[in-house]
């Protein structure tokens, strides 16, 4: 069978708005979903999923995820990757628990209030938040809740 020889369906049928007999080709777009690259949200974000990602090393893999936890149990250096490049929003939540029983060494560009990094919680969990709208180059770090309960 060739479809280029192909005859007019007996029945004509509507395959996603567009009418189709197979006397022609037709193109399906969805003018209601938004494409995978470069689509522009016009209506209402009603709900962001996000990953929560269980770290058991000191990096904090921005395509893993955007909630971390971890556990500190020793001295700390944190680093941050595959960070998106300068002019889109970087930004995660991280859970630690019992960060301040520990030295804790946070990544390149991390400005917090006042200049000083906070005292976490010795034996309890902190959550913070970190954003980077630069390229990572410069991270806004606030501590959301101590000694969360």
């Amino acid at each position: 069978w060739n479809a280029a020889a192909a005859t007019k369906l007996q029945t004509a049928r509507t395959i996603n708005g567009v009418g189709f007999d197979g006397t022609a080709n037709i193109t399906v777009a969805d003018s209601t979903k938004i494409p995978l690259s470069g689509g522009i949200l016009t209506g209402a974000l009603t709900a962001i999923r996000e990953t929560k990602v269980s770290m058991s090393t000191d990096n904090i893999n921005l395509s893993n995820g955007n909630l971390f936890t971890k556990t500190i149990t020793a001295n700390a250096t944190f680093t941050v990757s595959n960070i998106l490049a300068s002019g889109n929003a970087n930004s995660f939540i991280l859970e630690l628990t019992n960060g301040g029983a520990f030295i804790i060494t946070w990544f390149n560009g991390v400005k917090w209030a006042g200049g000083v990094a906070p005292v976490l919680t010795a034996s309890g969990v902190d959550i913070l938040g970190f954003y980077s709208h630069d390229g990572g180059n410069t991270w806004r770090g606030v501590l959301l809740s101590k000694d969360s309960k």
